[in-house]
């Protein structure tokens, strides 16, 4: 486990809800945990939306002050440093949604770079607009990275459309996420899928996403 994971994507992708439910997975397995909203684009659906559920659970979380009330300022909450200053703690970054929000990363990928300790995840979900299909897909992926200045190490299947997915969809939206696999060398790290959905552990690598953050 690498002591960094962070989630980036296409707007809507399902970006915070996969990082909440890996924060809670991370903690599940004894590390000790923090998660950082570091999206400066999106004020409306936010980690903060879980910070009781986190905390309570032993999770510290990093967010602006002002995060969910009618203020709306791009910025980067003053505790996002601290990620990068106290090593024992495993931080998962929730990032804002394509390149705009990707800048906002590219002011720490100077020392996430120099510790070599993170994974970073494109969270990919195939029924969104402009990411319908593998190229689609790999062109947002590709004005992430340059944004951010920080290489993709894995790929996320958010693949969903609400409360109407099926495993078939799930299945369809499995050979899309292979053909991204392919074009951009990167391996799928898992596919999430709403408990709802599916609970046969056996034939996917999943991670169940909790009713409540869905």
């Amino acid at each position: 486990m690498k002591r960094l994971t962070l989630f980036c994507g296409h707007y809507g992708s399902g970006k915070t809800n996969i990082a909440v439910n890996f924060a809670f997975y991370l903690k599940s397995k004894g590390f000790n945990t923090v998660i950082a909203d570091l999206d400066i684009v999106n004020p409306y659906f936010r980690t903060k939306d879980s910070e009781k559920e986190l905390e309570d659970a032993g999770i510290d979380v990093i967010s602006l002050p002002f995060a969910n009330t009618n203020v709306d300022l791009p910025s980067i909450p003053s505790g996002a440093n601290s990620l990068f200053d106290n090593i024992t703690r495993y931080g998962v970054i929730d990032v804002g949604g394509d390149d705009a929000g990707a800048y906002a990363l590219g002011r720490f990928s100077s020392r996430i770079k120099e510790e070599n300790n993170f994974e970073n995840y494109y969270v990919v979900n195939f029924y969104r607009p402009l990411t319908k299909t593998p190229l689609e897909a790999k062109t947002v992926m590709d004005e992430i990275t340059m944004a951010c200045n920080i290489p993709f190490t894995g790929i996320v299947n958010n693949s969903n459309i609400g409360e109407e997915t099926t495993v078939e969809d799930v299945e369809k939206t499995s050979e899309l996420a292979k053909e991204l696999s392919r074009l951009t060398g990167l391996p799928i790290a898992f596919t999430s899928i709403d408990k709802k959905v599916c609970d046969d552990e056996s034939k996917y690598f999943i991670m169940k996403l909790q009713e409540k953050y869905w």
